[in-house]
């Protein structure tokens, strides 16, 4: 956890919110960033990466990556050798996630438009993949994008699942109950 708190106290989430909300960036909750989506709770989100345990020079997959923050959290978790690739559906989120992570001065963070399919296959595998949205089920397509022994984290209804990757054939999947995502679309 020392290592998320740093990130935490590093990337400010005031870089991330609409100008107008700055003044509520600290508030432990959901805050929202246009496009009836939200920049998540800062205490989910700090579940999320220490279930995800990301370790420095890991690829990583950033799905629903919003404002960037999760983006940016991951970058920084990643150092410099590690890559984030960040995927988002809307195209002024993408723009607004984008110029977030370049003015704190982020390069191994890029950003894409999500496509026809979850992910972004053509950069997999993946060490590690986070959603931050919530599916209605598991996109299997996501586990076809991690490394074996990768993780992924994802909501999927009103819980988020813990999943490592053993091999092709085997997963290993701890639940974790009561949680409100806006959905994965």
């Amino acid at each position: 956890m020392e290592r998320i708190n740093k990130a935490f106290q590093q990337i400010d989430r005031r870089n991330f919110v609409p100008p107008h909300l700055r003044q509520l960036a600290a508030l432990d909750g959901p805050l929202p960033i246009g496009y009836n989506q939200t920049i998540s709770q800062p205490t989910t989100v700090r579940l999320m990466l220490k279930w995800l345990n990301v370790q420095p020079t890991d690829k990583v997959l950033d799905i629903g990556s919003g404002s960037g923050w999760s983006s940016a959290l991951l970058a920084y978790l990643t150092g410099p050798r590690g890559q984030v690739w960040a995927v988002e559906r809307i195209p002024a989120l993408v723009k607004f996630g984008r110029a977030n992570c370049r003015r704190i001065g982020l390069k191994n963070v890029k950003f894409y438009k999500a496509g026809e399919n979850y992910g972004l296959a053509k950069f997999a595998p993946y060490d590690r993949i986070l959603v931050s949205a919530a599916a209605q089920q598991l996109p299997h397509s996501l586990l076809d994008q991690l490394n074996d022994g990768g993780k992924l984290v994802i909501p999927v209804s009103y819980d988020i699942l813990e999943i490592t990757k053993i091999n092709s054939d085997k997963i290993n999947c701890i639940t974790h109950p009561g949680f409100i995502f806006v959905p994965l679309i």
